[in-house]
């Protein structure tokens, strides 16, 4: 068996479909240069991605698969995992295989495989567009450091645009090393060290980062804890149930959980 090593980009999954269907080589495994092993597979292709090849594989999807259909195929290239991009590769073949439409084709393994990792993505941008909180910084910046189990912050970036737009905001992937900007005008995709966002960033806890805060959001911050506490009922308390509705992972983006 051959295996197909690209670059963990879009272009780069489109390209090893292009490259499939070129040398009529179908029973590919997908790997990205993270999950290379040696002298497990006949040969071992690095396929360079390439705009052109992407964008011709990209338009063809287009014809033979419905708009659902390519939000799926989307939100699974977002979930960042072999296993994912194994079945978007099976399923582009199988796309410009078939004659008949696919997208509902649920008792096809690739088919099924796309439609769950869609729904685990979608069910992360809702939960991030539900959960994330902005510390207001001592330059005005709001900002929030946030760990999302996928690549979500393409998805989430309308909601806070519309939500948002009176402010400038930054929300950062601490997993990834990017975020999204917003400027008051347009949001903006950037890179840097999450431990130098800005000379504000010095002392000070608070969404477990170290950050210098506006000295009203410190006081909106116990403000808040405080409203938290006192509408609480104890004796109504259920932590199993609490657990399923706000898991664990996400309290460090809530003001009153954070200790």
């Amino acid at each position: 068996m051959a295996a197909y090593v690209f670059d963990g980009t879009m272009t780069g999954l489109l390209s090893c479909v292009f490259r499939a269907f070129q040398f009529k080589e179908f029973d590919v495994q997908i790997l990205t240069h993270d999950h290379v092993q040696t002298g497990l597979f006949d040969v071992v292709v690095v396929v360079e991605s390439n705009d052109e090849h992407g964008q011709r594989v990209w338009q063809g999807l287009k014809q033979k698969v419905s708009a659902n259909g390519l939000r799926n195929f989307y939100y699974t290239f977002l979930s960042e995992q072999v296993n994912a991009f194994q079945h978007l590769f099976n399923f582009s073949v199988y796309a410009f295989q078939s004659q008949r439409p696919i997208d509902r084709d649920y008792g096809h393994v690739d088919v099924l495989g796309i439609s769950q990792w869609a729904k685990q993505v979608g069910r992360e941008k809702h939960r991030m567009e539900a959960f994330v909180r902005f510390k207001k910084c001592q330059d005005g910046l709001f900002l929030s450091l946030v760990r999302p189990d996928f690549n979500v912050l393409p998805l989430i970036e309308r909601h806070f645009k519309s939500r948002y737009q009176d402010q400038k905001w930054l929300i950062y992937d601490e997993k990834r090393q990017y975020g999204i900007y917003y400027d008051l005008s347009q949001v903006h995709q950037v890179h840097m060290n999450p431990h130098a966002i800005d000379e504000h960033i010095e002392t000070g806890f608070s969404q477990s980062f170290s950050i210098e805060l506006d000295d009203e959001e410190v006081l909106y911050d116990q403000l808040w804890k405080d409203y938290f506490n006192s509408v609480n009922i104890q004796a109504r308390k259920n932590l199993k149930l609490h657990i399923q509705y706000v898991p664990k992972r996400y309290w460090r983006y809530m003001n009153e959980k954070i200790i």
